[in-house]
């Protein structure tokens, strides 16, 4: 059974719209459900809605209509007015603290919640090994890698223990030998550990190596016009890259985004 079938939503979106102050419809009864332990893409050319999406899943942006519900919360009777979803956020930027150490910028959403350093330690390194910087706790920012300062960014991410990963293009100003590598990394927690993942990119490449499901977007405004499942069974090695299946479904991909840009174009 694939991961997700039969379960209710995490999160579902019911034709949420969003238009900003200056009159851009950024999306258009954008309708979406996300079910437990499903890795999802959101794939679109730039411009589509893909971020702003996201960023009303998590909370940082509201909707202009429609509604975001949690089904499984409501189901299990747990309040969700205060906002604490159990999610977690991975930008584009590793965005760390120059000043801070990598235990520090990794503490910080404990630290925020009111946990001493002393109580988060086990915490904080236990995220630190899942991304296989436990030997840097003590380094700085300007001591690290592109690559490494993104795995300290998902590293903070997952010191919360989160249910829902958002990660928006956080591979994307990598080269790609290292985003290879991050790629089979996250796949590997994700299969370890259970999480649900959307993950924002423009890559067709990288939706079809993670995703077991890819959601297309077309832009202007942006909105739903294809979701497709991709079947490939987990795990993923290095030689899937190169396999027959993978590039099928990076053609059925590739498509989709074709016909998405054409819809935008026509909007």
């Amino acid at each position: 059974m694939a991961r997700g079938e039969n379960s209710a939503p995490i999160i579902s979106l019911k034709k949420v719209s969003k238009v900003f102050a200056n009159g851009t419809v950024a999306l258009k009864e954008m309708s979406l459900d996300i079910k437990r332990g499903e890795f999802v893409s959101l794939l679109g050319p730039s411009g589509c809605g893909k971020s702003t999406a996201l960023r009303i899943i998590a909370g940082l942006s509201t909707a202009s209509s429609g509604s975001v519900t949690w089904p499984e919360e409501a189901r299990r009777g747990k309040p969700a007015e205060d906002g604490g979803h159990e999610i977690s956020f991975v930008f584009q930027e590793p965005t760390l603290m120059p000043w801070a150490t990598v235990f520090g910028n990794v503490w910080l959403p404990l630290r925020l919640k009111g946990v001493s350093k002393r109580a988060a330690r086990d915490d904080v390194i236990a995220a630190l090994e899942m991304v296989g910087l436990e030997d840097f706790a003590d380094s700085y920012p300007r001591e690290l890698s592109g690559g490494m300062k993104m795995r300290v960014s998902i590293a903070r991410a997952l010191v919360t223990k989160p249910r829902l990963l958002l990660m928006d293009e956080p591979f994307a100003a990598l080269d790609e030998i290292t985003r290879f590598k991050l790629n089979n990394d996250l796949l590997h927690l994700w299969e370890k550990f259970g999480w649900t993942v959307i993950f924002v990119t423009h890559s067709v490449f990288e939706s079809v190596y993670l995703s077991n499901r890819i959601v297309v977007m077309a832009a202007r405004p942006g909105r739903v016009v294809e979701d497709m499942a991709v079947d490939a069974p987990y795990p993923r090695e290095e030689e899937f890259r190169t396999s027959p299946v993978y590039n099928d479904y990076c053609r059925k991909a590739s498509n989709a985004l074709h016909d998405a840009m054409e819809a935008s174009a026509e909007a």
